[in-house]
């Protein structure tokens, strides 16, 4: 047994196997916590929204959202089920979901694995669903089953919550890449004065063509760009608009855009200073709009 160990930290001595330095085992942690650290900190992040044209009866309403959750290689069930969890602990007013709910191409098996694990989030009064790219490539047909059977389409869709006799308005637009339509079509016999939301998957759809109102899109996609190095930025967004990379934005148009920074991977699994969340967002009434109207 002796002999065994001598050998054996003998073969730890070996020249052939010198020892890393500390600048050596830095790089390599360095290296290593993109892609076996970050990505795995889920953060819960609350954000305080202006809204134009938001009853004052809605001041207050939070809504948890959830986006590109990207179940698949490297993300598994139990770690999806953890974030639905964190969640319903959260006890939302509204929970919406903007899409990318599966990562792999015609994989219909993995829609119906996340999709019963999604489909236990709760809210106090509402869950809304669109879908994305990723749910469109996966089986969108399948996707939908899903959504129906949930109760949470908004797909082209719109529909309301109330209070007090006032109305805060939900609209679903389809992906911009894979199912786009102009959102004049799911916004229209809203009321002028009431107050509309809508989910979209990419937020290059709210510098889409419509002529309609909108008081904030809240949305997803972009993973804010999964690398955020320091005084540069997001190297690459899959987004036309490269402002859209996550928080809240003004679109071309002037409207409130809320882009998060999801909960997945794409292209490659790693994260840098943009660790995934769940978002909370706490919306308030714009009063500088408000008190124009």
């Amino acid at each position: 047994p002796c002999a065994r160990g001598n050998a054996r930290a003998a073969a730890f001595d070996d020249p052939r196997f010198p020892p890393l330095s500390a600048d050596e085992l830095a790089a390599g942690l360095a290296a290593g916590y993109p892609v076996l650290i970050e990505r795995n900190l889920v953060q819960t992040n609350h954000y305080r929204i202006p809204v134009p044209h938001l009853p004052r009866v809605f001041d207050g309403l939070t809504i948890a959202h959830l986006t590109d959750l990207h179940y698949g290689p490297l993300v598994s069930l139990d770690f999806i089920r953890d974030v639905i969890r964190r969640t319903n602990d959260l006890s939302p007013d509204v929970t919406v979901l903007t899409g990318d709910y599966v990562h792999g191409f015609n994989r219909t098996v993995q829609i119906d694995a996340v999709w019963p694990e999604m489909a236990k989030l709760k809210a106090r009064l509402a869950v809304f669903a669109v879908l994305g790219n990723h749910d469109h490539w996966a089986d969108a047909r399948r996707s939908m089953v899903w959504m129906k059977k949930t109760g949470w389409n908004l797909r082209h869709k719109k529909r309301f919550i109330e209070r007090d006799g006032y109305r805060l308005w939900f609209a679903g637009a389809g992906d911009f890449f894979a199912d786009h339509r102009n959102l004049d079509r799911v916004l229209q016999d809203i009321p002028d004065k009431d107050c509309r939301i809508v989910l979209a998957h990419s937020p290059d759809t709210a510098d889409s063509e419509y002529r309609r109102r909108v008081d904030l899109t809240i949305s997803g996609h972009t993973h804010g760009g999964q690398v955020n190095i320091p005084l540069i930025g997001t190297p690459v967004l899959p987004t036309k608009n490269k402002a859209y990379s996550s928080r809240l934005k003004r679109s071309l148009r002037g409207e409130n855009v809320f882009i998060s920074k999801g909960i997945g991977w794409a292209k490659i699994p790693v994260r840098f200073n943009c660790p995934p969340e769940i978002a909370v967002l706490e919306l308030v009434p714009d009063v500088a709009v408000n008190n124009r109207i």
